[in-house]
């Protein structure tokens, strides 16, 4: 983000602290609120796609498919044409869910972090943004070596 791009928008005062944390096989760093009025629940950062996730307070309906159950809790058996996909039946359910935001560019990445949180100075997240992604051919050099199973009889 260019510096005429950047917003004037008060931000309030930072109510978030940054805590080292994974995605996966990959160190990562996490969001968690600090007071009362923080308006999101938490955030974290996948490294490997670059993206910063965050959970915000708001409620919202959305639409899942769920598996249908039987008075017993049970899911129940697909009827007429079964597919090794698909075996159960499905219904669509309104659940109630919290508000999601996705933050894909690095200025706007550092540019929240900045304004949100209160140890941006000296926790250092910029070493998450700057791993290696998936699809690089090196990002799991440092991961240890498969261990090769034996068939015990």
């Amino acid at each position: 983000m260019s510096e005429k791009n950047k917003s004037n928008v008060s931000w309030g005062n930072p109510s978030m602290l940054m805590v080292t944390g994974n995605w996966g096989p990959a160190q990562s760093f996490k969001l968690m609120p600090i007071s009362e009025d923080c308006p999101f629940i938490e955030g974290i950062f996948n490294p490997m796609e670059k993206v910063l996730a965050i959970i915000g307070t708001k409620k919202k309906d959305v639409f899942h498919m769920v598996e249908r159950l039987d008075e017993n809790g049970d899911a129940r058996p697909r009827k007429g044409k079964v597919t090794k996909n698909e075996p159960l039946q499905k219904q669509r359910v309104s659940v109630e869910s919290y508000s999601e935001y996705y933050i894909t560019e690095r200025d706007e990445i550092n540019d929240f972090i900045k304004n949100i949180t209160v140890n941006h100075d000296n926790f250092d997240y910029k070493k998450y943004l700057d791993l290696k992604t998936m699809e690089a051919p090196n990002f799991l050099d440092a991961a240890p070596e498969p261990v090769e199973l034996i068939n015990v009889k």
